[in-house]
């Protein structure tokens, strides 16, 4: 076996040269249109916002920073530039049913002017209807009418008094109405004379009385009719007055929207009412004794009398120039589908048609909606209204109470209005699946989903692409113009955050807040560019900020309160390392593993599942290696060990199977009661075959390690195992890589366990020969031989119990 050496400095991490970018600051760079490192998200989006059948609603899913929104705003105003500007939405009054406004779809801009001209009508009407029934030609009329009715009235009682007299009767008028009295010589008689007179006469006169008073009920009987028959004709008079009044002023806005049937119908309507309710423009606009501040505002308030003339503009496109694009950042349910208010007034709510007022899905009808998933969710009512609106392709404005059916009072049913828009969802990939999973309307509703990556490839041709990404963004935040030097430092931070030397984060929210920072350090030192001293100290600066448990675990190492060694050699202890992840900030540490073996079964105890400390991946890790051991050393007889593995000071969950290597190699050297070198660490995952593979945060875990030796002084012998797999991903520290060139520490990478083990223990690993045996001296000779004497320890105390009991059977026998 070809003997494992170190990794040269260049493997261990990869410069980007600022040689190759082609400029010297950023200032040169022109800006850059296209989206950087998203085909699959570009095509996707592109297509769903082109295709224009229902449903191909779009989810853009992916990790926040990517560019989602940038990308989806960008597209869709890109479309909807292309696009004529959708119609204005009014409500109206619906003079036949109160309670159910209706709805106006008017070209855009029409929806304001027809508000100014109802406003401007409804002023005029003031002042002429108010000069119309002021004018004489009026009041003549109407006295006339009124003349006429005192006329007829007069004439009646006229008639019934020259009756009354020639029967020797006059009508007098009381405070209790109209009577009869007996007249003698023009002087009506008192009851007294009337008493004196003859029986014969007082029949009479009596009789004459109960004739004349028949005939006063019949007039009197006439009277409401013929009062009916004035106020008709007055009406007609006033409706005539306002008809000749209203209709030419009306006329003037018929002929203005004669092209659009919808307002000719409603000015109609507009008309016949103001006709038949002209006194309410005679009131005067303040009352006498009504200050004229509460005079104001009771004209704003629902049910005043003109407030019924009055256009409400839902949706106003006057300023538009294509389809409009709408993001809305508080989706709750009222926000996007509308809401009616109320207002208070003497104790109650009181609304109309003017207080409906649009949601998001108004405003972005006719175009696009942008919306963040998660918010949607998390408001109530808000997914189902949103679901609701795309399935009917209508806007219904309801109280959320309503929707549930829980709302009972009398309020308003405004008309539906029809819905013609594409929804942007974001929001990140397990939400999504999710989504996609438990709604069935979902995959529906949103055919089109656009996958933002994290990350895309480095080639020459793209740190030339992102050079220029970065150019554009620190024009973007007017930052100082960058160096080539500087934009190179950030090109191989980039790749550090992905922790892979061929690859580049996409997720540019952290990338445009480390070019601010840089700016911000190199304002500080007063320079006019930025150089890649700047971007350093800001990704320094960044660290020391988020590097209090990094700093604190170290130290209790150091201060030996957790016990990690770095020198000397132990039988079945190993280092191992670990990540710990604090969301933006994630950093390395060493792990102590320790293994013991005994004579029994076969079974590998894993210390942290049995205390339930451990997670599935990593006890599937530990699984995987007993099946190593019994395959390569228990072919011919059973396994007759058993061994236990343990996290040595470690007091939380552990998850991953990045330590199953570790724990092989310390399991091995228990068997093998061969010492490991406690200057290496080993990080790595273990196959049944014995082949070391990949793991994840591998510089954070060199690094950890690095820190400690460094800290307790290099020695040279120092160094860390690590996956052959993962070199590709390796992006360290620059004091890592100078201390590597100095021979001061040491990266090994390793295909397979048995390389490991001549590095950890220092002898070869050892292959079977023709006779399938092991090499004398070899590590898998040592092993083979322990277990081999387990395995008769182990046959032996089998045969003693054997015996003890055949002997115990006898005895019962005699």
């Amino acid at each position: 076996m070809t003997p494992v050496t170190p990794l040269s400095p260049a493997d261990l991490y990869r410069a980007c040269d600022p040689a190759h970018l082609g400029f010297e600051t950023t200032s040169e760079v022109a800006p850059l249109d296209e989206i950087v490192g998203q085909p699959r998200a570009v095509e996707a989006v592109r297509f769903g916002v082109r295709i224009p059948q229902d449903g191909f609603n779009i989810y853009a899913l992916g990790p926040t920073g990517t560019g989602k929104f940038t990308l989806v705003r960008r597209s869709l105003e890109e479309q909807a530039a292309q696009k004529p500007s959708p119609p204005d939405w009014c409500y109206v009054y619906n003079f036949e049913s109160p309670y159910r406004p209706k709805v106006l779809r008017l070209p855009p801009g029409t929806g304001a002017q027809l508000r100014q001209d109802m406003q401007q009508l409804i002023a005029d009407l003031r002042s002429a209807l108010s000069a119309a029934f002021e004018s004489d030609e009026y009041q003549t009329r109407r006295e006339v009418i009124q003349q006429e009715f005192m006329e007829r009235q007069q004439k009646a009682f006229t008639e019934l008094q020259e009756k009354a007299q020639q029967r020797g009767l006059t009508l007098l008028r009381t405070p209790a109405g109209f009577v009869f009295a007996p007249v003698r010589l023009g002087q009506v008689l008192s009851p007294e004379e009337f008493q004196r007179l003859p029986p014969e006469e007082r029949e009479r006169i009596t009789a004459n009385i109960q004739a004349m008073q028949e005939e006063l009920q019949r007039v009197l009987h006439q009277m409401p009719r013929w009062q009916r028959e004035l106020r008709q004709k007055l009406m007609e008079l006033d409706r005539e007055v306002a008809g000749y009044t209203v209709r030419p002023l009306v006329e003037e806005l018929r002929q203005k929207y004669s092209h659009l049937e919808e307002v000719v119908a409603y000015l109609n309507a507009v008309e016949a009412d103001i006709v038949a309710n002209a006194m309410l423009f005679l009131q005067p606009e303040v009352p006498p004794g009504v200050p004229p501040a509460v005079a104001a505002l009771q004209q704003q308030m629902p049910g005043a009398p003109l407030r019924r003339y009055e256009v409400n503009v839902l949706v106003d496109h006057s300023k538009a120039t294509g389809a409009p694009v709408v993001y809305e950042d508080n989706p709750t349910y009222q926000n996007l589908i509308g809401r009616i208010e109320h207002m208070a007034h003497m104790g109650m709510l009181l609304t109309d048609f003017t207080l409906i007022k649009p949601g998001a899905l108004h405003r972005a009808n006719g175009g696009y909606l942008i919306l963040d998933a998660h918010r949607v969710l998390q408001h109530p009512l808000a997914w189902e209204g949103l679901k609701r609106a795309l399935q009917s392709r209508q806007l219904r404005i309801e109280a959320p109470l309503q929707t549930l059916g829980l709302f009972s009072t009398v309020s308003l049913e405004p008309e539906p209005i029809p819905l013609d828009v594409k929804v942007v969802l974001l929001g990140n990939r397990l939400l999504y699946y999710l989504l996609s999973a438990l709604d069935p309307d979902f995959d529906e509703l949103f055919k089109v989903a656009a996958d933002f990556d994290d990350q895309m490839s480095r080639t020459l041709e793209d740190e030339r692409l992102y050079a220029r990404l970065v150019a554009t963004l620190v024009q973007k935040e007017s930052l100082r113009p960058f160096t080539s030097r500087a934009v190179a430092r950030v090109i191989e931070h980039s790749a550090r955050l992905v922790g892979d030397a061929e690859r580049l984060s996409v997720r540019m929210n952290r990338i445009v807040d480390l070019l601010r920072e840089a700016d911000f350090w190199a304002n500080v030192e007063g320079a006019e560019v930025v150089e890649a001293a700047h971007v350093q100290q800001a990704i320094d600066a960044q660290t020391f900020r988020s590097d209090r448990l990094r700093q604190r675990v170290q130290e209790e190492i150091l201060r030996e309160t957790i016990r990690i060694e770095t020198s000397g050699a132990r039988v079945g202890q190993i280092n191992g390392l670990s990540v710990i992840d604090l969301g933006n900030f994630a950093f390395g540490r060493p792990n102590r593993i320790t293994a013991r073996v005994w004579a029994g079964k076969g079974q590998v105890v894993d210390i942290e599942r049995e205390v339930k400390l451990a997670g599935p991946i990593y006890s599937k890790g530990v699984l995987i290696l007993s099946s190593f051991l019994e395959g390569r050393y228990a072919t011919e007889r059973p396994l007759s060990l058993s061994a236990s593995l343990v996290f040595e000071q470690s007091y939380g969950e552990i998850e991953g199977d990045s330590a199953s290597a570790a724990e092989l190699f310390a399991l091995l050297s228990a068997i093998a009661e061969v010492p490991i070198k406690q200057s290496l660490a080993v990080t790595g995952s273990v196959d049944q075959h014995g082949n070391i593979q990949a793991i994840g945060g591998v510089n954070e875990k060199i690094e950890g390690f690095f820190d400690i030796c460094k800290a307790r002084g290099l020695t040279g012998e120092q160094g860390v195992i690590v996956p052959r797999a993962n070199v590709k991903h390796l992006m360290l520290r620059a004091d890592v890589v100078e201390a590597v060139a100095n021979g001061q520490f040491a990266i090994y990478a390793i295909e397979t366990v048995d390389e490991g083990i001549e590095l950890l223990m220092g002898i070869p690993a050892g292959e079977r020969d023709e006779s399938g045996a092991y090499p004398e001296g070899t590590l898998n000779f040592l092993v083979e031989q322990r277990l081999a004497k387990l395995a008769e320890h182990e046959k032996g105390k089998k045969d003693e119990e054997e015996n003890s009991n055949g002997e115990g059977e006898q005895d019962n026998e005699a």
